[in-house]
């Protein structure tokens, strides 16, 4: 049996999570959502078919990109822990599988697992750029500070073939507009040729997310992220090219990839990165349930230390989902925490200086370049 999750849990926490996994992924779990109208109870005849299903679950899942023309792109953010004011997401879900992602529970809004099928059906906002170029267009824009990839990775694998995070830089480019952007993902550097440029100009700016140094924790973490030497690479790629870069150290997970902090800092210091930050392990709603029974899964004996120092950070909960504390927890370990953060920054010469993006230079780009083409 698996076992026993938190009250303070989903109630779509209470149906069995399966213990078997698949290469690649980060849960096989199509954990029912908040949203769920039917609730359905599993059962073990004796004969072993839970573990059975579970089995055959985890056999011949294969990702399916779901095609979607979106009518807006650009989302504005009244959060006050973040640093930015609007974010372009060219993808819902993430095919990367990382299990502890706080943005899982957005599929629930399509009526699809924030387990499974949050990394294995992706729905991809075809006409992105399209929106973006209306939406600059329109009377009395004016530039605000814009990230891409806040909920989503902009260059996981479908990115590849549909090249929508690309169109979406054509568009920036054209208009001069700037832009942050992070990722796992070294496909990144295939747009070298719009992002330097732009960089020159003080128009953009790249972070890459390490977790991890380790290679075996990093494939249970994320499956389907580049590995953690290849982002290292990414980085001096990005710097080499002229690109202020960073790294996130996110999310740090008590006894998991917290002991790393300082090496993970260093090594992406010494890769070219100027600046870094850190945010400590979220878990709201599905996400719960899901990363608890991965830690049972790959982690049984550290599984309840860890739980006990998020929720020692978190007023005794889970989750604490206010502003001003989500992203740093609270009390004595989240203070040595940010210390060590802190002291690793000054010791290593990190953020000592901040990359402003300039909103001077936009201009609006072409209302319709094809249209014109036809006269």
């Amino acid at each position: 049996m698996p076992p026993p999750l938190r009250s303070d849990a989903p109630a779509a926490a209470l149906v069995f999570a399966p213990r078997s996994a698949a290469k690649g992924r980060g849960t096989v779990w199509a954990i029912e959502h908040r949203f769920t109208s039917e609730a359905h109870e599993a059962f073990d005849d004796g004969w072993g078919t839970l573990e059975q299903a579970a089995q055959e679950e985890s056999l011949g899942i294969e990702t399916q990109v779901i095609e979607e023309r979106v009518k807006s792109i650009l989302a504005g953010n009244d959060s006050p822990d973040i640093g930015f004011d609007l974010s372009i997401n060219p993808y819902r879900g993430c095919e990367h599988g990382c299990v502890y992602c706080y943005a899982r529970p957005t599929h629930s809004y399509l009526n699809l697992s924030p387990g499974l099928d949050f990394e294995a059906r992706i729905v991809a906002k075809v006409n992105a750029a399209e929106r973006l170029r209306e939406a600059l267009c329109a009377p009395g824009y004016a530039p605000l500070l814009l990230n891409i990839g806040s909920a989503t990775d902009a260059y996981q694998p479908a990115e590849r073939r549909l090249r929508i995070t690309r169109s979406v830089l054509e568009v920036l480019a054209e208009a001069n507009h700037p832009f942050s952007l992070i990722t796992k993902s070294s496909l990144v550097e295939r747009d070298l040729d719009l992002i330097a440029p732009m960089a020159e100009k003080g128009l953009a700016a790249v972070y890459v997310s390490i977790t991890t140094l380790d290679a075996e924790l990093a494939r249970k973490l994320e499956p389907r992220a580049a590995a953690p030497h290849r982002r290292l690479r990414t980085l001096q790629t990005l710097a080499r090219a002229g690109v202020p870069v960073g790294v996130s150290v996110s999310p740090l997970i008590p006894f998991v990839n917290e002991p790393e902090l300082e090496r993970v800092l260093e090594a992406a210091r010494d890769a070219g990165a100027s600046n870094a930050f850190s945010i400590v392990l979220r878990l709201p709603w599905e996400v719960n349930p899901i990363f608890q029974q991965w830690l049972q899964q790959h982690l049984p004996e550290r599984a309840a230390r860890v739980m006990a120092r998020v929720r020692e950070m978190r007023a005794g909960k889970d989750n604490d989902a206010r502003f001003g504390s989500r992203m740093t927890g609270q009390g004595l370990w989240a203070q040595l925490v940010r210390q060590r953060f802190e002291k690793a920054c000054v010791r290593l010469g990190l953020n000592r200086v901040r990359h402003e993006l300039d909103l001077t230079q936009f201009r609006p780009p072409e209302p319709n370049p094809a249209q014109g083409r036809l006269f």
